[in-house]
């Protein structure tokens, strides 16, 4: 059997308030998306700003938070085309 995922941020999450959070659509300037990532900046009480992301469709389903670390590596993966679609080949 599988491990369950272990949850890094479980002793974040009670204290980050989201309830103010200035969610910013992810999506290529002057697209319009249906269905888009939305992150906000979110300051913590242990003097950290952590990064929350979610799916703009459901946004009281799951919301990933990242460190500001954790983050950064993110985005530099994006930047260098580590999450695009393979090119679909015509046959």
């Amino acid at each position: 059997m599988s491990e369950q995922p272990v949850d890094d941020k479980a002793q974040i999450r009670p204290d980050l308030d989201l309830s103010d959070a200035v969610w910013i659509r992810a999506e290529p300037e002057g697209a319009n998306l249906e269905d888009r990532a939305e992150y906000a900046l979110v300051p913590h009480t242990d003097g950290v700003t952590y990064t929350a992301m979610r799916q703009a469709s459901d946004p009281d389903g799951h919301i990933l938070v990242f460190t500001p670390t954790e983050w950064d590596a993110f985005v530099k993966g994006v930047r260098d085309g580590e999450f695009d679609l393979p090119a679909q080949s015509d046959q």
